[in-house]
């Protein structure tokens, strides 16, 4: 066999990866600390130390046409839109028949990942695992690490005064799987992603009263578009990223939030985002709105402080008698196996060429596949990144030097830091590359 290659979780970019290391000649062991694939989409009924989580009621936002591997369509009789379950048969369904289970070791925790001593002329990785307690150090070649995103919750508790004295239970969206315990409480949701808006709605089936505190807002669209397709069948096309990519920026702004507007006008809703032309990411909901009209959510601006038992919000109502509190602010980044210099952070963002490569490397030899979210399936995405990766590997496909990966990156950060002091919070290059976005995730 060819260089070996240590594939670092087998979700579905780890199966993306291990695929293309074959087809490559390339020899790769996967680590796997859970007893299965799947990943994000292997449901647990409680939040896992190290592994992604979520809830029992997910969906995706992806259609099975537009999110399947390339050569490995879904059953005829799967829905369009799969609840995770689904999914997760389609995924072990892959690793099956392409037989990629023989090459996962699951189990086992990757604790460390370092250059060993001869690295600036071998770019080879010393990977240590641990597996029943024994720990195992293994020279690898080159590294994928497909760990995810949706690991290590963001709890912005310091940002809101008075939380230290609530009386109510606090939680993430992370700790959330369903709405029983909720039932009859009043509970406030902050923020205004695909998992504040999935259990914001879900719980206004039970509980007594919903708010969703929002700082931007979000456009919110449906799963079912023209003629009833699925949205990504209809807008992730190249004739419409054509159409986006030629057009002036302000006939282009303007036809965008006519569309957006087109199922209800945000602003009426207390939705209307921030900057809105500049096409913040999306929320799909089918029932929110129905569920604002029917005053069983509600949409609120910021929360300036909580009391003991409410909060108060930017624009002076108060929320009184809160049970719950649920923190639907996303993710932060962590490699705990890795040191620090390897792949580097700015204002809170992973310096990565292409979202894939550790630009300062001395050897192209490490890869992270699946840490990019763009506008359609991540399934189809991962499979691209661990296509180029593996090539990279080989040495088929060149990367370019790093100084001009680091101009590259700096380019991408300034239009980043734009939209960042404009009001909005999302990645101006990943949004225009129209082709590819992360399916669900319940993204926060």
């Amino acid at each position: 066999m060819g260089k070996k290659v240590a594939i670092v979780g087998a979700g579905v970019s780890g199966l993306a990866s291990i695929r293309c290391c074959l087809e490559e000649g390339l020899d790769p062991i996967c680590f796997e600390r859970s007893n299965d694939v799947g990943g994000l989409w292997k449901f647990s009924s409680h939040a896992e130390e190290g592994r992604a989580s979520i809830y029992q009621s997910v969906f995706t936002n992806s259609s099975k046409e537009m999110m399947c591997f390339p050569d490995f369509p879904y059953p005829d009789d799967f829905p369009n839109y799969m609840h995770h379950s689904k999914l997760q048969e389609y995924i072990k369904s892959f690793a099956q028949k392409k037989d990629l289970l023989r090459y996962i070791q699951f189990e086992t925790l990757v604790s460390s990942i370092k250059k060993c001593s001869s690295f600036l002329t071998t770019g080879q990785w010393v990977v240590v695992t641990e597996k029943d307690g024994k720990q195992e150090s293994v020279l690898f070649d080159a590294v994928m690490i497909c760990s995810g995103h949706h690991v290590y919750p963001n709890m912005p508790t310091d940002s809101f005064p008075g939380l230290e004295h609530f009386q109510g239970k606090c939680l993430h969206s992370r700790d959330y799987k369903g709405p029983g315990a909720f039932q009859g409480k009043k509970v406030l949701v902050i923020g205004l992603g695909n998992s504040a808006s999935d259990i914001a709605v879900e719980l206004s089936h039970l509980a007594t009263q919903v708010i969703i505190s929002t700082r931007s807002g979000s456009w919110v669209m449906s799963r079912v578009w023209n003629d009833g397709y699925p949205w990504d069948m209809v807008y992730v096309t190249r004739f419409a990223s054509f159409l986006r990519n030629i057009l002036p920026s302000f006939v282009s702004d303007w036809l965008y939030v006519k569309k957006m507007n087109t199922w209800f006008k945000h602003e009426n809703y207390g939705l209307m985002p921030l900057n809105g032309p500049l096409r913040k990411e999306p929320v799909f909901n089918d029932e929110l709105p129905a569920r604002i009209l029917c005053g069983t959510v509600s949409i609120k601006p910021i929360v300036t402080k909580f009391t003991e038992t409410s909060a108060v919000f930017e624009d002076g109502t108060v929320f009184e008698a809160i049970d719950y509190v649920i923190f639907a602010t996303g993710y932060g980044y962590a490699y705990p196996f890795l040191d620090d210099s390897i792949i580097k952070s700015r204002n809170n963002e992973v310096t990565l060429y292409k979202g894939i490569f550790p630009p300062q490397l001395e050897k192209p030899t490490m890869a992270v596949i699946g840490l990019v979210q763009s506008l359609g399936a991540a399934i189809p995405t991962a499979d691209l990144q661990a296509r180029w990766a593996a090539k990279v590997f080989t040495n088929t496909c060149i990367l370019p030097t790093t100084n001009e990966m680091m101009d590259d990156i700096d380019e991408k950060m300034g239009k980043k830091l734009k939209w960042h002091v404009s009001g909005c919070h999302h990645d101006p290059d990943l949004l225009h590359n129209e082709e590819i976005k992360t399916l669900r995730q319940p993204k926060d």
